[in-house]
């Protein structure tokens, strides 16, 4: 992390007048709370907000044509991953804006610190009260009327005029997140204690053995120790490893049943191990990763809540201290998200998506569920006669999983969330697969749509009928939660291999997999309903509900040059 001296430092080079308030301009403005979320009042005055400022970075446009660079299959420099300093080169705030950022907090008498390696976020401790005065904010408190959280939030914030090109954002200021678990899962209350794995078949039952069948998985132990996946947990999730015992014990014979995995703390994460608060997403998560992946080292990333103001600052300090790892994981799921794109700020997207090129320019694999609500994103969002609302992350630095259901043939899950952004564009990577799909589907959807938009998901795998332990229980669970980590297993155990070549791993999938779409099996049935429709139907090739398709290991294998 960079000191608060060398912030310091800079300013004093720069002569700045304390900004006046007339010259204060609107930096992000929402006319009304998301649908779900009450005005309740006005936040207590002397209410401490921890509040991000996302600083202009130098060089973006520089890191995305290196990254595609590196990224794109046939380009000479094709996995040549930039190092760590090379990355925080480009995203480092010129001087300039370091500067003048923190002159006007000086000047205004707020202390901050570096909340980035690169020193392009800052984190401020500061009252409502302060924060109404230095924002031209209203800060309130809202309830999510489904969950009755409350979050402080504004709908409207300025900065001064002069500052504008220096500040991205400020958050959480505007985006108002409910917090969604990926995974339309059977509660741990009706998991039934049995020591045993279902005897029925993969038809209706899921687990590795079958996946290891269904995508042809090599069952051999990885041996390259410096390859790891990350598991994502919030919410306080904690992974038992009791229950992962049990659950090898059950279902990996050939393995060591005290097989474990690390612990990466992020904002004071910990990871309880008193078994009844063992959580089902966090189990799922790393069974399905310490289970497929055989021999693939797991670090479980536990993100604890620094605040109590909502989830969005912890998806963007979690993306930030993989950034600061000398040797972050080479995969990173995440089986969280958000309600939907129109929830989050468009500054607050993009800065985070930023995030997430950084990473994977690093030759990281990030990882996401896209949701268990077809194209409604989520389960209750009310959508009936509207546009279909897209989830986020939509950022195309990331790759989105879907999921299906069955086995030999599969077809699309109900649940599987997918289809447009209204926030990224359509990807240059994709666009073939996804006019395609466009030109097939004619009329139907018509204007429910953004045709233009990145589309998603990228890929998919099993997500419902998957066997798990929790607290001691087994029980059969459903979601792209499910489908996530089972995919992100597959890129493992492929960087295995490649390291163990000597090649390059994976890093930034997305040019690569939409070149390669013989590397999956394609699903051609079932569709994702919602929002009062029938959603998108599944088609030959890339559709919004399985993506590309399940993965077939052989022919990523030679996909990959191995």
């Amino acid at each position: 992390m960079l000191c608060l001296a060398s912030f310091v430092a800079i300013a004093l080079t720069v002569v700045s007048a304390k900004p006046l308030a007339d010259s204060l301009v609107v930096h992000e403005r929402r006319d009304a709370p998301p649908a779900g979320f009450v005005h309740s009042g006005a936040a207590p005055a002397e209410q401490t907000l921890n509040l991000k400022i996302g600083l202009a970075q130098s060089n973006l446009p520089g890191l995305e044509s290196a990254l595609y660079e590196v990224a794109s299959p046939g380009s000479a420099k094709y996995g040549q991953w930039l190092s760590k300093d090379q990355v925080a080169a480009f995203a480092r705030p010129s001087d300039e804006t370091t500067a003048a950022v923190s002159q006007w907090l000086s000047d205004n008498d707020i202390d901050f610190t570096a909340a980035s390696d690169a020193g392009d976020w800052l984190s401020i401790n500061i009252p409502v009260s302060k924060a109404n005065e230095l924002l031209n904010a209203d800060f309130s408190v809202f309830t999510h009327a489904d969950s009755g959280k409350e979050s402080v939030r504004t709908l409207a914030y300025s900065i001064p005029a002069s500052l504008q090109p220096h500040i991205k954002l400020f958050t959480p200021t505007t985006s108002f997140t409910a917090p969604r678990n990926s995974n339309a899962i059977v509660p741990t209350e009706q998991l039934k204690p049995s020591p045993a794995a279902a005897a029925a078949g993969c038809s209706s039952t899921i687990t590795p053995s079958c996946l290891q069948s269904m995508y042809q998985l090599p069952t051999k132990a990885a041996t390259n120790k410096t390859n790891q996946i990350g598991v994502v947990g919030m919410d306080d999730q904690f992974a038992n490893q009791a229950d992962l015992t049990q659950f090898l014990k059950a279902q990996r014979t050939d393995i060591s049943s005290s097989t474990a995995f690390g612990l990466i703390s992020v904002d004071g994460g910990t990871n309880s191990q008193t078994r009844s608060q063992a959580g089902v997403e966090a189990n799922l998560d790393i069974q399905y990763t310490v289970g497929v992946a055989t021999g693939v080292p797991v670090q479980f990333v536990s993100v604890g809540e620094s605040t109590k103001d909502g989830s969005d600052e912890g998806f963007l300090d979690v993306i930030n201290a993989m950034i600061a790892l000398a040797a972050p994981p080479q995969v990173l799921t995440t089986s969280y998200g958000f309600d939907t794109e129109a929830s989050l700020s468009k500054a607050l997207t993009f800065a985070m998506c930023d995030q997430y090129m950084q990473l994977t320019s690093r030759g990281v694999s990030i990882l996401f569920a896209t949701g268990d609500g077809g194209v409604a994103s989520t389960p209750g969002v009310s959508c009936s006669g509207k546009p279909f609302p897209p989830t986020f992350p939509t950022c195309p630095y990331a790759t989105l999983v879907g999921a299906t259901t069955g086995s030999a043939p599969e077809t699309g899950a109900a649940l599987s969330a997918g289809g447009f952004s209204n926030y990224f564009a359509q990807q240059s990577w994709q666009a073939s697969a996804v006019n395609s799909y466009i030109q097939a589907l004619g009329s139907t959807d018509s204007g429910k749509y953004n045709a233009s938009g990145r589309a998603y998901p990228d890929v998919s795998a099993s997500g419902e009928n998957v066997w798990i332990v929790s607290a001691g229980s087994t029980g059969l669970v459903a979601g792209t939660s499910c489908s996530s980590p089972i995919f992100a297993s597959v890129v493992g155990l492929l960087n295995d291999e490649l390291l163990n070549a000597g090649k390059p791993v994976l890093g930034f999938l997305n040019p690569w997999l939409y070149a390669n779409p013989q590397a999956f099996n394609d699903i051609t049935a079932g569709s994702n309903p919602g929002c009062g429709t029938n959603g998108f139907p599944a088609k030959a090739g890339w559709d919004p509900v399985t993506g590309l398709g399940s993965p077939n290991y052989p022919k990523l294998r030679t996909a990959a040059g191995l």
